[in-house]
């Protein structure tokens, strides 16, 4: 029998919405896990000892992935990856003329410094083997932008641009980087919403709901398999919301 190596994926923000769910999707393949959070630790326990059950290998690491020096100590996993998933964010809602420096700062260094700490990461050996996969998670707001949302906006926006830029200077090395743009997901990161704003919302979406995240978690499976081809895009899954 021709025996063959399990991928080695590692996705941020993995503790709860389609980080998890994601992970649960991957899980169903012949893959090593590595997951990612910051604060919610015992979600992400749960969520590996429940994957490590069904005979998932999985490694877990909580911290700050805003921080160089945590980011720093995660060498010894980065260096052997096949994909890595982009998905730490959060949000802010709020007036931009009520916002802290302090509170643009963290949305930013969330959503986007992580993004760039941990591609840094990984590229040395993805480079080296000439073998490896990005995929970052961006919103519609990227681009369309969002009323009361400006700092989630512009960190998204700058995290198209990144994926736009990177994919453009590693296709010699023949890693692809996409973004996947959601749009409304069913996650806790909407849990603002009131149930009026929620139904408001999906009468503007053209399939009449939000997306669940095992959806967004397929949408991730399927450009993790696409062909190499499809990089430096930023591919919007909305169900047919056109903003």
């Amino acid at each position: 029998m021709i025996r063959v190596m399990k991928k080695t994926i590692m996705i941020t923000g993995a503790s709860r919405g389609i980080g998890a769910a994601a992970a649960k999707r991957f899980a169903r393949e012949n893959v090593k896990l590595i997951l990612l959070c910051h604060e919610q630790k015992e979600k992400l326990k749960e969520l590996a000892d429940s994957l490590s059950s069904e005979s998932v290998e999985v490694k877990t690491y909580a911290g700050d992935l805003s921080d160089p020096a945590f980011v720093k100590s995660l060498a010894p996993e980065t260096d052997e990856m096949d994909l890595l998933i982009n998905n730490a964010g959060i949000s802010h809602v709020g007036l931009l003329q009520d916002m802290a420096y302090e509170e643009w700062r963290h949305v930013l260094s969330v959503n986007l410094d992580s993004a760039f700490l941990m591609t840094k990461a990984v590229l040395p050996g993805m480079i080296r083997r000439k073998n490896g996969r990005i995929i970052n998670i961006s919103s519609v707001w990227g681009s369309a932008g969002a009323s009361m949302e400006a700092a989630y906006s512009a960190s998204k926006g700058g995290l198209d641009a990144l994926t736009k830029a990177l994919a453009k200077e590693l296709a010699p090395s023949g890693i692809p980087v996409n973004a996947i743009a959601f749009g409304c997901v069913d996650t806790e990161m909407n849990a603002h919403l009131t149930a009026e704003e929620k139904a408001l919302l999906s009468e503007e979406i053209p399939i009449g709901r939000f997306c669940t995240p095992e959806e967004a978690a397929e949408m991730i499976f399927l450009v993790s398999k696409a062909p190499a081809y499809l990089t430096g895009q930023v591919i919007a899954f909305t169900g047919g919301w056109v903003l």
